[in-house]
C-alpha cells in the first residue's frame, strides 16, 4: 500500500474564477480550513499508487470539479460531482451560518453555542454524504472529508 505519507494532500487550490471573495468571516474560514487540511489529512484517489496528491477544487456547470494531481503537477485523475445531492444542506447550512456570524455580534454564550453546535452537526452531515459520494473514487476519513466539505461551501459563497 505505501507509506501513509504518501496518501495525503500536499497543496490545495480553489479556483479564482469559479469562487471570488467571501466575507472576511468567510475567507477567514476558508484559509483555516485549507491550513488544517495541510497539516493533516488522509486522501488517497483509488487505483493510483503513488502521492503525495495537489488538489484543485472548482466549480464548472454547477458541478464540483476535484482535478488530482502528483506532486510534479502531473495529471492523476479529475472527478466530477453533481452540487444537487448537496443543493438542500448547502442552504440549511449557510442560514445556520447567518445566524451564527449575527449571534457572535449579539447573542448570549449559550445562544451562540447551541447554533454552532447546530452549524458542526450540519458541517458533519455535509461531510457525510461527501464521504458517500466519493465511495469507490477516493478514499479519506471524516475530518479530512470535513474540511474538503468547508470548501466546498467556499465555492458557494460566490452565488
Amino acid at each position: 500500500m505505501g507509506s501513509n505519507g504518501l496518501k495525503r494532500l500536499i497543496s490545495i487550490t480553489l479556483d479564482e474564477n469559479s469562487i471570488g471573495r467571501g466575507s472576511p468571516d468567510q475567507e477567514h474560514e476558508r484559509a483555516i480550513a485549507i491550513y488544517d487540511l495541510l497539516e493533516e489529512n488522509s486522501f488517497e484517489p483509488l487505483g493510483h499508487e503513488g502521492g503525495p496528491y495537489a488538489l484543485c477544487i472548482s466549480l464548472v456547470d454547477a458541478k464540483l470539479v476535484l482535478d488530482i494531481r502528483d506532486a510534479e503537477g502531473a495529471p492523476v485523475v479529475t472527478h466530477i460531482l453533481s452540487l444537487t445531492p448537496f443543493k438542500r444542506i448547502l442552504k440549511d447550512y449557510f442560514m445556520v451560518c447567518e445566524s451564527y456570524y449575527a449571534a457572535i455580534r449579539h447573542a448570549t454564550p449559550s445562544r451562540i453555542e447551541a447554533i454552532d453546535m447546530g452549524r458542526r452537526g450540519m458541517h458533519n452531515e455535509g461531510a457525510q454524504l461527501l464521504l458517500e459520494r466519493l465511495k469507490g473514487k477516493i478514499e479519506t476519513d471524516q475530518d479530512t472529508a470535513r474540511r474538503i466539505f468547508t470548501l466546498i461551501t467556499a465555492l458557494h459563497w460566490k452565488g
